[in-house]
């Protein structure tokens, strides 16, 4: 009996010496993480990757106002080359996280935050791609109004990305910009609703229907990445500012 009760003595002797340990190693990472240099290198290559995002939806937005199947093949060589820009930008990104010791936020959110980035731009070169393939009879007005949108999510984007190396002193405008972000989506929500129900009261050509369909669902997903994209950065917002 008494030597079970100085076993239990000493097992919680250790673990409170394993707890102190474990608590003073967290606070030195902890002091150590706030006076030691972060690296500033993402900043310019997610800018970079916002600027391509903005080149790609401008694009868009005149391959769907011409509506010209001549010029849709173009359009869309034009985007995939900023979309191959956009990827090797990710790309690089995610090879500095692995050669970066202290990166300004965490790993997983700048990680995130690009990926995301390279999806709004991978979902409107999907858009132009289908154009260029399928060669609709007439491109919808909802088209033009989900590619006027997606500029506006890039112009924001653009924004909140400008201002994320000084995320402590402009945290309430660049919520702001994420608030758009959302608003901008619900708007787009409306205008792809509204397609659909018009597509299936006045087009009688069920090819022509999945073609218009896939092409404007590309337009909607793109709405719905640069949404999420605002709701990352704000989640930096929470966790840093």
């Amino acid at each position: 009996m008494f030597k079970r009760l100085r076993i239990s003595v000493l097992l919680r002797r250790l673990d409170y010496k394993t707890n102190n340990i474990h608590k003073i190693s967290l606070m030195h990472n902890s002091v150590f993480s706030k006076f030691a240099p972060k690296e500033s290198k993402f900043f310019p290559i997610l800018k970079e990757m916002s600027d391509v995002l903005l080149t790609v939806s401008d694009l868009i937005i005149d391959c769907v106002q011409k509506n010209d199947h001549n010029l849709a093949l173009d359009y869309y060589k034009k985007i995939k080359e900023q979309e191959k820009k956009g990827d090797q930008l990710s790309n690089k990104i995610f090879d500095e996280l692995n050669s970066t010791f202290i990166t300004p936020f965490d790993r997983e959110d700048i990680q995130h935050l690009a990926s995301m980035l390279d999806d709004v731009t991978d979902y409107i070169n999907s858009c132009a791609k289908r154009i260029a393939l399928y060669k609709p009879k007439q491109i919808p007005q909802g088209a033009v109004a989900l590619a006027i949108l997606i500029r506006e999510d890039a112009v924001c984007i653009g924004k909140a990305v400008d201002e994320l190396d000084v995320l402590k002193k402009n945290s309430k405008r660049i919520s702001l910009y994420c608030k758009e972000l959302h608003d901008i989506e619900n708007r787009a929500d409306d205008v792809y609703e509204n397609f659909i129900i018009n597509l299936f009261e006045s087009e009688q050509d069920g090819v022509e229907v999945i073609k218009l369909k896939e092409i404007m669902q590309e337009l909607e997903k793109a709405t719905n990445a640069a949404e999420t994209v605002g709701k990352i950065i704000k989640t930096i917002i929470v966790k840093y500012a």
